[in-house]
């Protein structure tokens, strides 16, 4: 029978590892070595597969390019570089970078002139980091209903193919979560923020 407590010390340990706080980034300006290390270090445990990249120059390079990232100053990159970087990090695990670059485009506007900024990007970090809270809070919420709602449903089929059945179902429920939220999160970017 499928441990839930297992699946959700899963959740857990998958979001304790990934939590750069604002105060974590160095308010110095950091070399590109210097920032992949960083990244690498704070992310790393993000990794699936040992020779999984977090952040490499290539990236940077073409997030500059792309006008996701706002050009380096005298080759060094700031805090905000740095909170953007991760920022897209998450991102591009649902988003296309053009969906990015389109998310982003009222934020890198005018970087250079955060007087009239209608919220910093340190306050968007720092909300992001507060919203990735709850919505592990409310996930392991949901995932124990689903869970119960799963068991239900197989419960007559024999132990072995029980558990296959239920972990197939699982995954297959999760997958199809994450597809309505990026579908959703494609249509707000569509209609909210394309030629804004």
């Amino acid at each position: 029978m499928i441990n839930e407590t297992e699946l959700i010390k899963l959740v857990k340990d998958l979001y304790l590892g990934d939590k750069v706080l604002l105060t974590d980034i160095p308010d110095l300006k950091l070399y590109m070595d210097q920032v992949t290390n960083f990244i690498d270090e704070k992310l790393g445990n993000l990794k699936r597969h040992e020779n999984d990249k977090i952040l490499t120059k290539t990236m940077i390079n073409n997030y500059t390019k792309h006008g996701i990232l706002m050009p380096p100053e005298n080759k060094k990159y700031t805090k905000q570089h740095i909170i953007l970087m991760i920022l897209v990090y998450y991102l591009k695990q649902i988003l296309t970078l053009d969906d990015i670059k389109e998310l982003f485009g009222p934020i890198l506007k005018d970087m250079t002139n955060t007087e009239d900024d209608i919220i910093s990007l340190e306050d968007i970090y720092s909300i992001f980091l507060e919203l990735k809270d709850n919505a592990i809070d409310e996930f392991e919420n949901s995932l124990s209903k689903n869970i119960y709602s799963i068991k239900e449903k197989v419960k007559n089929l024999d132990n072995e193919n029980q558990d296959l059945a239920q972990l197939f179902l699982i995954v297959i429920m999760l997958i199809a979560q994450a597809n309505t939220q990026k579908r959703l999160a494609e249509k707000i970017i569509d209609t909210y923020f394309k030629n804004n």
